[in-house]
Formats: structure tokens, sequence, C-alpha cells
């Protein structure tokens, strides 16, 4: 039917009464979620719901982003490698829309954000126990994190649970022995609270996988997919670092860091050094 003064008419069949229905509010839980908003600032600043709504969005990605993680790892663990490459393959969707969310809060300017700061307190990112979550399962343990959250047990908890559980990497590692790769006997039976680092003799495993692609397909094709886990994650980190700069500058952060600076110490940091190292490596 044609369109009569730019007005469509309802489908026949479309639903009105949600007097005894669920309705797409109620299923996702709208009054509970558009409420959360809650600016603090007095009188309240116009940019303040801006940066609330950033970070809670933020916070619910994070909440898939573990999802999948914890899924993928799951699926390493019985060897389903396809599996768990598509929960990684869409948690570097959920990366890249994390990633481009900064440019959103960077149209907040310093004079903006100067004049509803300091009703913030000490909360601060830093605080984010699903953040500190997604890199414990990706690999970077800190126990000396896990003070920050004394006040929320249930954060606590689950903080504690992965610290001491195998990270993703530590389960893909195994999946490679299983498969008949010569993976260090070391990382097999390493403490897995501690943040995993270097170790050169992975180095020709992956150079072997690399070099041998067509026989090695699945590893090789996972190996890369890790690779872009680490390279999305690193790029969030790069833009949360500018952002900040370009909104305060060099000033220490809310909850009490150096800013700025301590976010840059971040970008040295690494998950999967070695599927790093072994591009040095191959072609010699």
């Amino acid at each position: 039917m044609a369109i009569e003064k730019n007005t469509r008419q309802l489908d026949e069949g479309i639903v009105q009464d949600f007097s005894s229905r669920m309705s797409y509010a109620s299923y996702l839980q709208l009054p509970v979620l558009l409420s959360a908003q809650q600016p603090v600032s007095q009188p309240v600043h116009h940019d303040e719901l801006l940066f609330i709504i950033q970070h809670q969005t933020t916070e619910l990605w994070f909440k898939l982003v573990l999802h999948e993680l914890r899924s993928a790892a799951g699926w390493l663990r019985t060897d389903e490698l396809g599996a768990a490459l598509k929960a990684i393959a869409r948690v570097k969707h959920i990366q890249k829309t994390l990633t481009e969310q900064w440019s959103v809060l960077a149209t907040l300017t310093p004079t903006e954000y100067a004049q509803f700061r300091g009703f913030l307190g000490s909360s601060s990112g830093f605080q984010s126990s699903q953040y500190r979550a997604v890199e414990f399962i990706l690999g970077n343990k800190n126990s000396k994190m896990l003070p920050v959250f004394d006040s929320d047990p249930e954060a606590k908890a689950m903080l504690e649970e992965l610290l001491h559980a195998p990270s993703l990497y530590d389960e893909f590692l195994a999946y490679l022995h299983r498969q008949g790769f010569a993976v260090p006997p070391t990382l097999l039976e390493r403490d897995v609270t501690q943040a995993h680092q270097f170790e050169p003799a992975l180095v020709p495993v992956f150079k072997h996988i690399y070099e041998h692609a067509k026989e090695n397909w699945a590893a090789y094709e996972a190996c890369e997919e890790l690779v872009d886990l680490e390279d999305n994650f690193q790029l969030w980190r790069f833009r949360h670092l500018r952002t900040v700069q370009r909104t305060i500058g060099m000033k220490g952060g809310t909850g009490g860091s150096t800013g700025a600076a301590f976010l840059e110490k971040a970008l040295e940091l690494t998950f999967f050094p070695e599927l790093f190292a072994v591009r040095t490596e191959i072609g010699k």
C-alpha cells in the first residue's frame, strides 16, 4: 500500500495490549535500566549524563566480553576450538565498539568536565571489577588489585576465582599440547595466579605453526585470532589514554592514580608475547 500523508499504517496483527503479555520494555527491564542514570552534580551539569552513559554502556559490553571469554576458555578445555574461535570473533567486534565509544566521550571538553568532576569523589574507572576481570582472564593477573574490592565481596570473589583459574592463553597452550605441539612443560604447570611472562622456548612452537600453516591451519588461525584480540585491547587502552589526556591533561586520577601516566604504563603490558615475538623469527 502507498503511504499517505507521510504516515505509515500499522499492520493488523501488531500486538498493542500488553496487560498480560511480555513487552519490549519489560523483557529488557527498561524502567530499571533507564532509571540508573543518577547525576550527582549540583546543579546537575548537562554533560554528566554523557559521562554516566559512556561508562555504563562500557560495563554492559564488559559483561558480554566476560561471558564470551569464559565460554571460549571452557571450549578450549574440551578441545572445541571452533566454538572458542566463534566466541573470540564476537569479542573482537565488541572491542571495536568499545574503542569507537571513546570518540563520544572525547566530545567532553576540559572546561565542561571540570565543572562536575569534583562531584565524582574518589570513584574511578580503575575500580571497574569487570575490566580487571577481563585482564585476568586474558592473563594479566595481579593480586595487588584485589584490596580495591574489599568493600564489594561479590566483585572480589569473581576476581579471586579468575585469579586462580587458567587464563584463556593457558587453556590455548594446554590445547596445543594435547594436539601434539611441543609446549614447554613449565607453562603447563605454571602458577596461574601470576601474570604470564615471556617464555622463549614457546617461540619455536609458534614458528613451526606459522611456517607450516597448511598442515596446522586450526592452530594457525587460532594464533591470529589471539593476536587480533591483543591488538584490539591495546588500541582500546591507547584511546583511553588519549581521551584522558585530551580531557584532563596530566592531572591525577579521581581514584588516586597518576592518571594518564598510570594508563601509559598499561601499554607495556602484554597478553600473548610469544605470538608477537615469533614474527621476528619467521623467515629466518
